[in-house]
């Protein structure tokens, strides 16, 4: 097979879809691997090292999508990107399509086949492919709004851990998964006092034992959040539903019960955001102010430190990516419930019943696709 990897477009992105580690078991098993000049250049990866590993080096998008059977990104295709997809290739990348009914029209309309990471599952009904990323950016969004709480930056100038003889900033994680557990162990680590929302009983007592006291646990419900949010610096919101659109948890009409200068991290911000107000940012111009609440919303939040996301990234991914190239996308999927699990769209067909339901489009069975 031919895989094709380009250099990400979308603003700010600095990781890419193939370390020259993947490319190398790739090659190795007879694939032909294509790589975009520079591709690799964000997260410290020279052409040099691709071509060591295996890869031809081409200078355009265009070529890379002209050539390869098979496209392997980060980043949801960009409008440019997805006019060159054509009927019968497959995408292997981050989707997030139910917030995105732009790019769920053109990848229809284009005839690929699109596997999203975000929805493979695996055999604890977790997301592995998501998971690493939002590690990441559950580890980043306790600094991030550090950053924005410093008076420079439109906060309210509370230091997050506090100083003898000053309380630290109050922190509320909505959300006790990957990303809240990440973010809940920077918090605490940087001291300060953390609150962590979720609605699973078990959940709450796992954070309760691993954390061993050091932060507080509390059911989440409406009532919950709206006794929080006057007493909170800053709010994380951390909440995931599979591939469909973010519930929106804080609304406009809350952000006058809070603090003024205090800050909303939205790290669900790629499908769709969990907070009323947020709209997604960059990283050259990552936050805003609404009713002086400051928003950091930022819809890559692993690009910031590319180099270990590409790599934990190209970790997750490797065996799935040479599963498809080894097999074929229908073989493949046919011997892996969890991959057949990816299967966003088809041959013009929606086939994740999460994202036609957030975005009002028939689907059909992934199951039935595979047998197209």
């Amino acid at each position: 097979m031919k895989i094709g990897c380009p250099t990400e477009v979308k603003p700010q992105e600095f990781r890419v879809g193939m370390t020259p580690a993947a490319a190398q078991e790739a090659a190795a098993r007879g694939h032909e691997v294509l790589i975009q000049t520079g591709a690799g250049a964000g997260s410290g990866f020279a052409d040099a090292d691709y071509v060591a590993a295996g890869a031809t080096i081409l200078d355009t998008a265009a070529e890379i999508f002209a050539a390869a059977d098979m496209i392997v990104k980060v980043k949801e295709p960009q409008a440019p990107e997805r006019k060159m997809l054509r009927e019968g290739q497959v995408l292997f990348t981050y989707l997030h399509l139910a917030p995105d009914p732009e790019q769920t029209r053109d990848l229809l309309a284009s005839g690929c086949t699109a596997i999203a990471y975000e929805t493979v599952t695996d055999r604890n009904g977790t997301l592995p492919l998501l998971a690493p990323m939002s590690e990441v950016a559950g580890r980043l969004a306790p600094q991030s709004g550090a950053w924005a709480l410093q008076k420079a930056n439109g906060g309210s100038g509370v230091l997050l851990g506090g100083v003898p003889g000053v309380r630290p900033a109050n922190v509320a994680i909505i959300g006790g998964g990957v990303v809240g557990t990440a973010a809940a162990r920077v918090a605490v680590g940087m001291g300060a006092n953390v609150t962590v929302l979720d609605r699973s009983v078990p959940r709450l007592s796992y954070l309760d034992d691993v954390f061993m006291g050091r932060l507080t646990t509390q059911y989440s419900d409406k009532g919950a959040v709206e006794d929080l949010l006057p007493r909170m610096d800053m709010v994380i919101g951390a909440v995931l539903i599979p591939g469909a659109a973010a519930p929106k948890l804080v609304s406009r009409a809350q952000l006058a019960t809070m603090k003024p200068g205090s800050v909303l991290v939205d790290v669900a911000i790629d499908q769709g955001g969990c907070f009323e107000t947020s709209r997604p940012t960059t990283h050259q111009d990552p936050i805003y102010d609404v009713d002086g609440i400051m928003h950091y919303c930022v819809a890559n939040m692993p690009g910031a430190v590319a180099r270990t996301s590409t790599i934990a990234l190209g970790n997750a991914t490797l065996p799935f990516l040479l599963a498809l190239a080894d097999k074929g996308w229908k073989q493949a999927c046919a011997d892996d419930e969890h991959l057949l699990a990816g299967l966003n769209v088809h041959a013009g067909k929606l086939t994740y019943y999460a994202v036609g339901k957030a975005l009002g489009i028939d689907v059909i069975a992934p199951a039935v696709a595979i047998r197209d």
